[in-house]
């Protein structure tokens, strides 16, 4: 019995597209096209979502806060000074920081009522608090090793607005707040910050200054803590433990911000809405060529039983024609993943979004024809194979 090399086998299941190219340039159009909208409806969402993502993160879906419990209570206890400290050690937290209230009052100028703060805030910070809560300066500069120890603050945007300072322009002489008795200089203005107002409505000072000038103790007052998103639950679970190991309840932790679980809905559902349309465009392209193979074989039942006639094995005759069903299916989707990745890639700069291209969706498109080529193929490659020479040549 005569074997076929992979070449000529490969060689016999092209026949059909080289005698029949119409037919199988539609064949393999209608796959193209199936895996072509499986990777713009995965591409163009993923692209979609990942600018999702940066504008949900903005809204501090990794921030967590803790604060001192029962304000105001003679039975409060405050924050102990190592807080900051200890949270670091927590493993999944990357980054925390702290302010502290001052329980002083800042004015314009010492002609104004001492006793007029103005509704703001006076508070101690440390050096990480801007990127710790997604900061911005709008104007100077922000406290660093050389100025939060001495006299200078930097205002909120709120802040700014109600002292009268709202810009910090370059070679014009500083200005300057006072704080209890003592006057501040303004080196620095900040941008609204949307996730901490209390923020917009204070005057912030190095810590060691307000030490050593508004009689600071070193407690804070808010802790800023950002970690790793996924583990948000259950850095929180332990952070009023870990900050006060012996009264846990003297410390108030606030939930997640809802934005996390709105993002994380939101994943889901794309990734349901993904696998749906993907199944739906493989299952329109398989049924399309096996439609084309069946037809083949019907018209092709003279060239089978002649291949029989001549000695040709039943499996010879399904390896072709399951051959060419592959092929076709694999030309498709090569062309379909090409078209679908330039779609994608074109869509996401119109838009403006981060460019998703994940090499899974590609490699699915490409190897799903090839599975959608095999098994649409499975049954007409049989039917053709159990034809006998004389049922093929009876048509002749």
């Amino acid at each position: 019995m005569t074997r076929l090399a992979p070449l000529d086998l490969i060689g016999l299941g092209l026949v059909g597209l080289r005698t029949r190219p119409a037919r199988a340039l539609l064949s393999a159009l209608g796959i193209s096209i199936g895996i072509a909208t499986m990777i713009v409806v995965t591409g163009i969402p993923s692209s979609s979502q990942a600018a999702l993502r940066e504008k949900l993160a903005e809204l501090g879906t990794d921030g967590l806060q803790a604060t001192q419990a029962n304000v105001g209570s003679p039975d409060a206890l405050p924050l102990p000074e190592s807080a900051v400290g200890m949270v670091e050690r927590i493993a999944p937290v990357t980054a925390v920081s702290a302010v502290a209230n001052t329980h002083t009052r800042v004015r314009r100028n010492d002609r104004l009522d001492p006793n007029d703060g103005g509704a703001l805030t006076v508070l101690a910070s440390r050096l990480d608090l801007l990127p710790t809560i997604n900061a911005e300066v709008r104007s100077g500069r922000w406290l660093n090793a050389a100025t939060a120890d001495f006299p200078t603050v930097v205002l909120g945007a709120v802040a700014a607005v109600r002292l009268g300072v709202t810009e910090l322009p370059a070679g014009q002489p500083a200005q300057q707040v006072i704080i209890d008795d003592t006057a501040f200089t303004v080196i620095g203005i900040l941008h609204p910050t949307p996730l901490s107002p209390d923020i917009d409505r204070s005057v912030l000072v190095g810590w060691e200054a307000a030490r050593a000038t508004l009689g600071f103790d070193g407690h804070p007052t808010v802790l800023y803590v950002r970690c790793v998103e996924s583990e948000v639950e259950a850095v929180r679970g332990v952070l009023a433990t870990t900050i006060s190991p012996e009264r846990p309840g003297q410390v108030v932790v606030t939930r997640p911000s809802e934005a996390l679980a709105a993002k994380r809905a939101t994943e889901s559902s794309f990734s349901v809405l993904f696998l749906a349309l993907a199944a739906v465009a493989l299952v329109v392209g398989g049924i399309g060529v096996a439609n084309t193979m069946v037809v083949a074989v019907l018209e092709r039942r003279a060239e089978i039983g002649l291949r029989r006639a001549l000695g040709a094995t039943r499996g010879q005759i399904c390896g072709q024609f399951l051959t060419e069903s592959v092929v076709m299916a694999l030309l498709g989707g090569v062309a379909g993943t090409t078209f679908g990745l330039l779609a994608t890639i074109g869509y996401a700069s119109w838009q403006q979004w981060p460019l998703v291209v994940a090499v899974g969706p590609a490699a699915t498109g490409v190897g799903g024809a090839v599975v959608v080529g095999v098994l649409a193929g499975a049954y007409p490659s049989i039917r053709a194979a159990r034809l006998t020479p004389t049922q093929a040549l009876a048509t002749v």
